[in-house]
Formats: structure tokens, C-alpha cells, sequence
């Protein structure tokens, strides 16, 4: 399989998704948010003061960004960006990607080595009631994915090198917390879900994405794997026409702090 470019020239880019017909992605330390058509025709929101990362659309359409260092979730209505929710007095550490529910409501991990936490925020409820910490004790959380359905949540911890999935209740909390793959060959970062419930994971020390399937109790196989050589692979986003495009970002080193004034990152696509 070969990787078609789309992208490249932006700093450390994470969060891709497909919307009506573009692909969407933050560039973390270039404070923008990106967008890309097929052809390869760009534009750029730039959020200054900010250092975006996980992105997601509510049903009406509305960008939900997230700010990572300042702790905040942005909205942006295609003409205005505004802060959604303030988490920095409710989160141990910096917040990372994020995943939207059906009903607009948005899942986002904050990023402690041992006790990092989810967060849903529901943009439409009172302010003072729309953010609640909904699991803990978490090992870096970093990708997050919600299934077709919206009944269950899967999440990659980058430090525990697993995935850990959960039931999704009707009013959005999370029970039921076990493991869906661990002992994970590299940190997993950025992940999605295809349609027949295997996750597109990229393994940042391993330099490559892999799909993964459950298999027996916290067993797994990988099905696919798709390596970068030395580039490590950040995050992944399924979209295109017919859904069979896995959009994949990746650098030239997995932490970001290292990358500050480089312009290295890449996006491409692949058919799957």
C-alpha cells in the first residue's frame, strides 16, 4: 500500500477528521487549525495564544477545539471562535483529544502520566454544570473514539501502551472499564474506528499504524499494519467519499516539545 501526500509544511499536526468533504487537523505548536480537500487546496484558522489539539463536530456543525495548554474547549460556528468550557481548576494536566457523542456532547482526556481523567462536557448546559470528570486514574489518555452507536468508548493510554474501552450509559456517564488490547508495541497516540469495530491505532515509538481486533480475554491481533520509517505516526482519521480513506498524520518525533520552529509534520491518505 502507498501513502498519497496531501499535507506537509505545518509543525506537529494531530486531531484529523473528515467533514463535509475536507480534512480537518490542528498544527499543536503552529496555533492553527488546517483544513485540506482531496486535491490537495488548504486553509488555515489561526488561533493564536492557543496550542489546539483534538477537534470535533456537533450535529448543527459547530467546531469543537480543544486548547490544550490553557485547558479549554474552543467552539468555532465558521465565523467566531469562543471558549465552550474552562477545565483548567477541574483537570490534573494539559487536555488532549477529544471524541463527540450523537448528541453533541464531547469526551476529551487530560493528559497525567498516571492520573489522567476524561472529561464530558455537554456545551449546552449551564456553564457551571457543562464539564464533569467521568473516569480517573488513567495512564495518559490520548485517543479517543466513540463507536457507531454510542455505546462504548474507547481510549488510548499512550503510557500504559492500551487500550481500555467502556459502556457509554444513557445519560453519558462511563461503567463497565476493561481492556480492549494491552502491551501495545509502541505508546499508542491518535486512533479510530472502522465499520467492522477494529481501531486504527498509530504507535508513535514503533513508527507505524496498525488496526487491531479483540481477541480472547485482553488479547488482540493486529490485521494491518502500515510503517513510516523512522517518522513517528501520530493520529489517524477514517473519511473519504466511500469511508475507506485513513488519513494519517505523522513527524519526525513524537514529542512536540522537541519540534518547536520546525515545519516537518505531514498528512497523508491511503485507501483501506
Amino acid at each position: 500500500m502507498s501513502l498519497t501526500p496531501l499535507a506537509n509544511g505545518f509543525c506537529f499536526g494531530e486531531g484529523p477528521r473528515w467533514f463535509e468533504g475536507l480534512v480537518w487537523f490542528s498544527d499543536m505548536l503552529g496555533e492553527a487549525v488546517h483544513t485540506v480537500t482531496l486535491g490537495g487546496e488548504q486553509s488555515t484558522l489561526p488561533l493564536p495564544g492557543h496550542a489546539p489539539s483534538g477537534l470535533g463536530f456537533r450535529p448543527d456543525g459547530t467546531l469543537l477545539i480543544v486548547s490544550a495548554t490553557r485547558r479549554q474547549i474552543l467552539g468555532y460556528d465558521g465565523e467566531t471562535v469562543t471558549v465552550v468550557a474552562d477545565l483548567s481548576a477541574l483537570v490534573p494536566a494539559d487536555l488532549g483529544d477529544m471524541a463527540i457523542d450523537r448528541h453533541g456532547c464531547a469526551y476529551v482526556g487530560s493528559q497525567a502520566r498516571n492520573g489522567g481523567v476524561l472529561v464530558r462536557i455537554d456545551p449546552d448546559a449551564p456553564a457551571d454544570e457543562r464539564a464533569t470528570v467521568v473516569a480517573d486514574v488513567l495512564e495518559f489518555p490520548n485517543g479517543i473514539a466513540l463507536t457507531e452507536d454510542g455505546t462504548t468508548l474507547i481510549v488510548a493510554e499512550s503510557t500504559g501502551r492500551r487500550l481500555t474501552a467502556f459502556t457509554v450509559a444513557e445519560d453519558g456517564t462511563l461503567r463497565e472499564r476493561r481492556v480492549f488490547a494491552e502491551g501495545l508495541e509502541g505508546p499508542p497516540d491518535g486512533i479510530c474506528l472502522d465499520a467492522e469495530g477494529g481501531v486504527w491505532v498509530a504507535l508513535t515509538l514503533a513508527h507505524e499504524f496498525a488496526r487491531i481486533e479483540p481477541l480472547g480475554t485482553n488479547g488482540y491481533i493486529v490485521t494491518e499494519r502500515i510503517t513510516l520509517g523512522d517518522r513517528a505516526a501520530i493520529a489517524c482519521a477514517l473519511g473519504g467519499p466511500d469511508g475507506q480513506t485513513l488519513f494519517l498524520l505523522s513527524s519526525v518525533s513524537a514529542y512536540p516539545e522537541t519540534l518547536r520552529g520546525t515545519s516537518d509534520s505531514r498528512l497523508d491518505a491511503i485507501t483501506v
